[in-house]
C-alpha cells in the first residue's frame, strides 16, 4: 500500500519527485499524517532529521485553515445538505466529547492529545477541537506545534530506535 501510495503521488505530481516533496504531501493527509510519513520517508531513504522535520512542516500546514475555516464549512454543509449536516454535526460532537478532557488545562491537554501517536489523534484532530472549541489561532496554534514536535520525536525514535536517533 505504502508503495501506491508514493507511486501515485509521484505521478500525479508528475513523475520524478523528491522523498521530501512526498513526505511532506503525505503528511498532511488526514489519519496518516507524520505517523505514515515518517517511516515511508525511511524507505525512502530519508535520515531521521529530515523525514522528522519534512513531516512535522507538513503536518502543521492545514492545522491554521482547518481552524480559521471548519466552522464556516460545518454550517455551509448543514446549509445544504441534510447528509453533509449530519456529518458535520458528527464531527462536532466527536470533537466536543473530547474538549471535556482538554478544557481545564487547555494549552497542555490539547498538546498532550496532539502528541499521542493513536489514531485519532494528531494535529487534524486538534485543529478541530481546537475550532468547535473556539480557541484562538495564537493559543491554539503554539500548543498543537509542540503537540506535532513530540509525536514526532516519538514516531521517529519508534521508526529508527531511540539509541540511533538520539546518541
Amino acid at each position: 500500500m505504502t508503495d501506491t501510495l508514493v507511486q501515485g503521488l509521484a505521478s500525479l505530481l508528475g513523475g520524478k519527485v523528491s522523498g521530501e516533496v512526498i513526505i511532506f504531501i503525505i503528511s498532511m493527509i488526514p489519519v496518516i499524517e507524520l505517523r505514515g510519513a515518517i517511516p515511508i520517508g525511511v524507505g525512502l531513504g530519508l535520515s531521521h532529521v529530515e523525514a522528522m522535520g519534512v513531516s512535522i512542516a507538513g503536518n502543521m500546514m492545514p492545522v491554521p485553515f482547518i481552524i480559521l475555516f471548519i466552522r464556516p464549512i460545518f454550517k455551509w454543509m448543514t446549509k445544504h445538505s441534510p447528509r453533509l449536516g449530519r456529518l458535520a454535526e458528527k464531527l462536532e460532537a466527536k470533537a466536543e466529547g473530547k474538549w471535556d478532557r482538554i478544557h481545564r488545562f487547555q494549552f497542555f491537554a490539547l498538546t498532550l492529545f496532539v502528541a499521542i501517536p493513536l489514531p485519532g489523534t494528531g494535529a487534524w484532530s486538534g485543529a478541530l477541537i481546537a475550532a468547535v472549541m473556539n480557541m484562538r489561532l495564537r493559543n491554539a496554534l503554539p500548543s498543537i506545534l509542540l503537540g506535532v514536535i513530540i509525536a514526532g520525536i516519538l514516531v521517529t525514535g519508534l521508526t529508527y530506535g531511540f539509541t540511533s536517533v538520539f546518541v
